[in-house]
């Protein structure tokens, strides 16, 4: 598995995480299944939050860790707070301390490897998030933190008030999805593509050792679907499979590859919970593909070059 290293610190991390939020849609054998064959393919990173499944694919995994004996310290595990689902956004000093309590009772684990705040809050107080992360770091219950969805103006201002450093930033990318890459290429255009969205945040990211971890890997739009076999992507699908044939993976493997090429060395989070879909995944990071193959990619997705 390849390996990446995690922010600022000296932790290195796999490349592919492990997302878990179907988790539910197995059963209790077949989850504990599947992350075991995770970890024997290197994928040992595990990235939760909160209020997937309302908290039972925390549950779930706890289960799995009780089970376990010894697992526990073989794994990197994440979680995410900050959502109250159809309410609002809460990163107060309270709701974090909370969350991360309830999210530790529920993983049936001291501590956290990492935590992200879920989404911008506009009623954010950066005092009290850096409060609230000084507790969990003494505490012992939370070793490092980042954010999620996060342009660089709102992580300057939180980290103006931290006493840790801001090491990952979760960001829906793929080769649909791409603006981050697409910003940076028609700069000065009147195209789509040149429209600031985001604060120059991938560049942000490589600035300041920021680990970019990528959501949705496989979708277009927002949660529209899978672009992989998809007739609305009948050229991006063409030369996936001829790349495919070339680099002896799949299209799912090739997707993954052409996240990592990136030199800003991100970590793409993969939700599925199908260990033969995880094995094409963990396959595709292995490979490096060759500089025209990216840009034939990404051209084939519809994006120009100017």
């Amino acid at each position: 598995m390849k390996q990446v290293l995690f922010g600022k610190s000296q932790l290195q991390v796999p490349a592919v995480v492990v997302g878990c939020m179907r988790m539910n849609g197995l059963e209790q054998k077949e989850a504990e299944q599947f992350v075991k064959t995770a970890i024997d393919m290197g994928a040992n990173f595990f990235d939760h939050a909160d209020i997937y499944a309302n908290g039972l694919c925390e549950e779930m995994f706890g289960t799995i860790l009780k089970e376990n004996p010894g697992m526990r310290e073989k794994l990197i595990i994440q979680s995410k707070c900050g959502i109250v689902p159809g309410i609002m956004y809460d990163c107060s000093k309270q709701h974090i301390l909370q969350s991360v309590d309830r999210i530790l009772k529920r993983l049936q684990t001291d501590y956290l490897d990492c935590l992200l705040l879920h989404r911008p809050d506009a009623l954010m107080e950066p005092e009290e998030v850096a409060e609230a992360f000084d507790e969990l770091k003494s505490a012992g219950k939370v070793r490092y933190f980042g954010v999620s969805n996060q342009k660089p103006s709102q992580i300057k201002l939180l980290s103006r008030w931290l006493n840790q450093e801001i090491e990952a930033n979760q960001l829906q990318f793929s080769i649909t999805n791409s603006n981050m890459v697409r910003n940076g290429m028609e700069v000065n255009m009147m195209t789509e593509g040149a429209v600031e969205r985001d604060g120059s945040v991938l560049d942000f990211c490589r600035l300041h050792d920021i680990t970019i971890q990528t959501w949705s890997p496989f979708q277009y739009g927002f949660f529209e679907g899978v672009f992989i076999g998809n007739p609305k992507f009948e050229e991006l699908n063409k030369v996936l499979e001829e790349m495919a044939e070339k680099y002896n993976v799949t299209p799912t493997g090739i997707a993954t590859a052409w996240i990592l090429r990136h030199p800003a060395n991100m970590q793409m989070i993969s939700g599925t919970m199908k260990i033969e879909r995880l094995k094409e995944i963990c396959k595709g990071a292995e490979i490096c593909l060759e500089r025209n193959d990216w840009y034939r990619i990404y051209l084939a997705a519809g994006h120009i070059l100017p």
